[in-house]
Order: C-alpha cells, then sequence, then structure tokens
C-alpha cells in the first residue's frame, strides 16, 4: 500500500534542501527516486517541510535510512518528525499543454 511520509526540519532552509537534493543527484521538475510517487517541498514558519508519497513503507523507510539521513546530516538538517500515513488514493501528473 502507498504511504505518505511527512518530514519536518526544524529551521531548514530552503538552501540546504537544494543542495542535498545536489547531492542526491535530482534536479528540480526530475524524476525521483525509485519507489516514490510525488515529492514536495515547502519553507514553514521554523524551517521546511518535504512530503513524499511512496509505493510502500518499506521502499521509503530504506532511501530515508540509507539515503536522505547521510545527505541531511551532512548539509546541517535538523531532523524533526516524521509522520507516516496510508493513502488512499493518489493521481499521477496529466498531460502537459
Amino acid at each position: 500500500m502507498a504511504v505518505a511520509a511527512i518530514m519536518e526540519f526544524p529551521e531548514g532552509t530552503l538552501a540546504q534542501y537544494d543542495e542535498a537534493i545536489r547531492k542526491l543527484n535530482f534536479t528540480p521538475g526530475g524524476p525521483g527516486a525509485a519507489g516514490g510517487l510525488f515529492h514536495w517541498v515547502a519553507r514553514t514558519g521554523n524551517g521546511i517541510r518535504i512530503t513524499d508519497v511512496w509505493q510502500s513503507r518499506e521502499q521509503f523507510e530504506a532511501y530515508y535510512r540509507d539515503h536522505v539521513t547521510p545527505v541531511a546530516s551532512e548539509v546541517g538538517l535538523q531532523f524533526g518528525e516524521v509522520t507516516l500515513v496510508e493513502v488512499h488514493n493518489y493521481l499521477t501528473a496529466g498531460p502537459s499543454a
């Protein structure tokens, strides 16, 4: 079952996020990690929030452990709460104009 992962990074900045994305070899608007279905990041009142939808909890947990944790630490992001919820439905991108 698909899972949404909501990750809080207190005092995190978009510049730190951009650096982490580069280190993970992603480009804005490009494809994400294998198993990832959706990804976005937003600034909050006290840091940044990243929300992902993954094909399974196991895929998210492995990617978070093996890739996100070391890179986020390397760029100085502080880890906050991670909330996982089962996803009832998701839609993919529609056709481009």
